[in-house]
């Protein structure tokens, strides 16, 4: 009996290390039995699992750019503050060169273009303060703002000034509206603003705004039958002031 338990334990042994060999190689193998037992040979085939298949996520469709704001400005454009200077239409190339737009920052090509739409909008030359030159203003720094938002889309700091400049923008162009239509139309038309209505006031509808709102209708309704009542009261008390007279004239009679 030992004999055997050993010649088990054996066996035993010899076929987990045969199936942990054909777990990391897929082919037929066949266990050996230790001789001197009336043991066959056993053959075993372990498949490995199949080809595991990875797929690629779906592409997303790609946003096209905005449209930049400098893009219509050329490079042999004079920056704004040498506009004006009669030599420098008449200097050398390399001159000009240095006082275009061609090595110039994008501050002083935004400030050129800043120039072009309050010329679009403002009454005359000398307007520098009125709500169309400030709308201008806030256009163009509305569409540099996009513009960088696109390439840097987690910068929260110029998300928060363009949402702000966006909201003081439709503040003006709704007073606009109201004051002085015409002047509405030509900005919405010179700077291609697309003007859009603030959506209505929405409120989650929750039960306990639900409740509330039975009971003020509950409440209204109660105060205008009350009103109701008195003016009812009121009327009658007017149609019959003679039933009053006798009442006053036995007092007076009394005294």
């Amino acid at each position: 009996m030992m004999l055997t338990n050993i010649a088990l334990r054996t066996v035993f042994r010899s076929s987990l290390s045969v199936l942990r060999e054909s777990v990391r190689t897929p082919q037929t193998c066949c266990a050996a039995l230790p001789s001197g037992h009336n043991v066959s040979k056993v053959s075993t085939t372990f498949p490995l699992p199949g080809q595991i298949r990875c797929y690629a996520r779906t592409t997303k469709a790609k946003v096209a750019p905005p449209k930049s704001l400098v893009s219509d400005l050329t490079p042999s454009m004079l920056k704004m503050e040498y506009a004006a200077i009669p030599f420098a239409q008449t200097a050398d190339d390399i001159v000009k060169r240095l006082l275009s737009l061609e090595l110039a920052s994008h501050s002083d090509k935004m400030a050129l273009k800043t120039e072009q739409l309050i010329a679009k909008v403002q009454r005359d030359e000398s307007d520098r303060s009125s709500v169309e030159v400030k709308i201008a203003i806030l256009t163009g720094i509305i569409r540099n703002l996009e513009e960088h938002m696109f390439k840097h889309h987690k910068d929260k700091a110029n998300k928060r000034r363009m949402l702000m400049a966006i909201d003081r923008r439709k503040k003006m162009l709704k007073n606009l509206r109201l004051e002085r239509y015409d002047a509405f139309q030509k900005v919405c038309e010179q700077l291609e603003i697309t003007y859009t209505f603030p959506p209505e006031y929405y409120r989650k509808a929750t039960k306990r705004w639900i409740a509330k709102k039975a009971f003020c209708i509950k409440v209204f309704n109660e105060v205008q039958k009350m009103k109701a009542e008195k003016k009812l009261q009121e009327a009658t008390d007017k149609k019959s002031p003679g039933q009053e007279m006798p009442s006053l004239e036995k007092k007076k009679l009394k005294n």
